[in-house]
């Protein structure tokens, strides 16, 4: 379900506000998530790295955990911010994390221009692997 003009312009500033407090010491590579809960409230993320690499937490992830912390568990919309030039997507990780909750969301990436392009998650992670599925399949095995 594509969201408003409006709520589009509220999701990217707030990701632009989100990305500013990025904790990006050893990459200086800033992003910001904003998240549209199907409740209506917006939750903000942004990337906090670690010297230990693989302890960095992206901006997208980082919104969807502080966001499912606070109750919710279904978005419809996701923005990001970053300081690149092109338009920065989510990582692997990022999209099954949202997949999870919300496989077909809208995803508005924004680029450092200012500039906006509208896609989704079926369209930038078109088969994701669904554990669901498995969970069922293991309960109907022990039967």
């Amino acid at each position: 379900m594509a969201t408003s003009k409006r709520d589009q312009a509220e999701l990217m500033l707030a990701a632009k506000r989100a990305k500013r407090q990025a904790y990006a010491l050893y990459s200086n590579f800033r992003v910001g998530a904003a998240l549209l809960t199907n409740s209506g409230e917006i939750v903000e993320g942004c990337n906090v790295e670690n010297s230990s690499y693989g302890l960095t937490m992206c901006a997208e992830r980082n919104a969807v955990f502080h966001a499912v912390a606070k109750g919710a568990r279904g978005f419809r919309s996701l923005a990001i911010a970053s300081d690149d030039a092109g338009f920065l997507t989510p990582c692997g990780a990022c999209r099954q994390v949202l997949a999870e909750f919300s496989p077909r969301m809208e995803i508005i990436l924004t680029n450092a221009a200012g500039h906006k392009k509208i896609t989704s998650l079926d369209r930038l992670f078109p088969i994701p692997p669904d554990l669901k599925k498995l969970s069922r399949r293991r309960s109907k095995s022990k039967k």
